[in-house]
């Protein structure tokens, strides 16, 4: 317990501090190539595996949530998977899909940190590397920034690759860049996604979270008639926090099941603000498939939903 608290407190000192998530992202990028000379592949993710559940993943009759996911990054390749994760090519997918009107407002791409110039960015926007997950600055008031070091950050992300660490097929050879969106918020005085779990295109459940970075963080997940299920992903689930469902719900829903058809298992991310749909993102390996279910019995449970196609790799 004690353990937890102290690294959950240096995560948050990390997050508060664009020069500390420098050098942490610095080490992050070269431990990521060190172990890209070092491990194949597979060695990789039984390694990640391994150090995080303290057993290695059964590859051979995968069973599980997290075991399927490691099977599909090793043995599954999709190349609309690599277009899908990358936050700025997904857009023209959408574009052909007939879903423009979900796009956020993109107010730049940037692929050399030079090119980005404060002064042309408004007041508020969003900031977030189309290579990356989670990698996000959220710019309220860009006169409070400290551009310098937030500039070094970037470029580290510039040069840093997810499939390094996880070896998440989707990420592979992925282009870097850095997207600016315009700033957007829901009714809550937030920005709440639903993300929508997705097994073969069909939708089967919802995660949301409410009050992300305060003691009451909840991180609930409902079925399709929105009653609230009895398992929580990295935290347990709070019934005493109501989270109501979004206006645009059935309209999510048959997005989510268009856009999710062509995958055995895709997270389908999207937003409501002032009652439109707008999309977030496309995840594959949510917490790069780990199993981090609570309770962890669910692992199981849900591994159950996903059906394995043919080794393509």
């Amino acid at each position: 317990m004690m353990k937890n608290k102290i690294r959950e407190f240096l995560v948050s000192l990390k997050n508060r501090n664009p020069w500390l998530l420098f050098i942490w992202h610095e080490n992050l990028r070269k431990k990521g190539i060190s172990d890209l000379r070092k491990y194949s592949d597979l060695e990789a993710v039984n390694k990640l595996y391994f150090e995080f559940s303290g057993k290695y993943p059964d590859l051979d009759t995968p069973k599980t949530f997290s075991e399927k996911q490691q099977w599909l990054k090793l043995y599954y390749k999709n190349p609309l998977m690599n277009i899908c994760a990358d936050k700025f090519k997904v857009r023209e997918f959408l574009l052909q899909k007939g879903y423009g009107n979900i796009l956020s407002n993109v107010l730049g791409y940037y692929q050399k940190i030079e090119d980005l110039d404060v002064n042309e960015l408004p007041k508020s926007c969003v900031l977030k590397a189309s290579h990356g997950s989670g990698w996000n600055l959220i710019v309220k008031d860009k006169d409070l920034i400290s551009w310098y070091a937030w500039k070094k950050v970037m470029k580290s992300w510039l040069h840093s690759n997810i499939f390094w660490p996880g070896r998440e097929i989707s990420y592979k050879d992925m282009e870097p860049g850095i997207l600016c969106e315009e700033f957007m918020e829901d009714e809550s005085g937030q920005l709440m996604d639903y993300k929508f779990f997705c097994f073969n295109g069909e939708p089967k459940f919802i995660q949301t979270n409410k009050g992300r970075g305060t003691k009451k963080h909840a991180q609930n997940f409902y079925d399709l008639d929105w009653r609230i299920l009895p398992f929580g992903k990295d935290l347990q689930p709070l019934p005493e926090v109501i989270i109501s469902k979004p206006n645009c719900f059935d309209e999510m829903l048959d997005i989510s099941k268009d856009l999710s058809k062509e995958f055995p298992f895709v997270r389908v991310d999207l937003y409501e603000v002032n009652n439109k749909v707008i999309f977030g993102e496309f995840t594959f390996f949510p917490k790069s498939g780990l199993p981090d279910f609570r309770p962890i019995k669910y692992d199981l449970i849900l591994g159950e939903k996903v059906k394995l196609p043919e080794k393509s790799l």
